[in-house]
């Protein structure tokens, strides 16, 4: 009886989601792939860290320096862009911010990839820690490519005929408008 009269008014909030994905920053594949990012990093740095020994300690170290800092700091940018918490932070760029420490990330893990590939013991450890390092560096270039395709750089602004960017977006907001659904 009950029911018959409260479901033809009451509806669920959608916004009431702690998960917002997809989002204004995030799709489901970005989402996927960040997923991925913080799983590859994970797994790297916690196969350094059952390295027991070393000659050359500076690659070992520079190697866990990026695989725990892009661990960290994807986690917490995924878990921000993810969530409602990215409105709570005071930031407003971040499309610029997840491009460029995407990019930031790619390279380091690239150069401390490289660098603890030529210089290590030669152990299974070792090996499969450079593996992952590499195959994280590919998941933060896949990212930054699906990025750029789907958004274009982060810091270009849409620059009209007679080259005032203002205008430009002013147009496609009219026309924007202006389109049939």
């Amino acid at each position: 009886m009950a029911s018959e009269v409260y479901s033809p008014t009451t509806a669920p909030n959608p916004k009431s989601s702690w998960c917002l994905v997809p989002s204004q920053h995030l799709d489901k594949v970005r989402f996927l792939i960040k997923v991925t990012e913080v799983m590859f990093s994970f797994v790297a740095f916690i196969l350094e860290e059952v390295v027991s020994s070393c000659n050359s300690c500076f690659a070992l170290y520079f190697f866990e320096f990026v695989s725990c800092t892009a661990f960290l700091f994807t986690l917490l940018l995924l878990v921000l862009l993810s969530t409602t918490l990215h409105t709570r932070v005071g930031i407003t760029c971040w499309p610029s911010l997840d491009f460029w420490y995407t990019a930031l990330i790619a390279v380091l893990f690239f150069v401390s990839s490289v660098i603890f590939a030529t210089d290590n013991n030669g152990t299974i450890l070792e090996k499969s820690a450079v593996l992952f390092g590499f195959m994280a560096m590919l998941a933060f270039l896949v990212d930054l490519l699906f990025f750029y395709k789907t958004s274009g750089l982060p810091c270009q602004k849409p620059e009209s005929s007679d080259g005032n960017p203002a205008v430009g977006a002013a147009q496609a907001e009219t026309q924007k408008l202006n389109s049939d659904p």
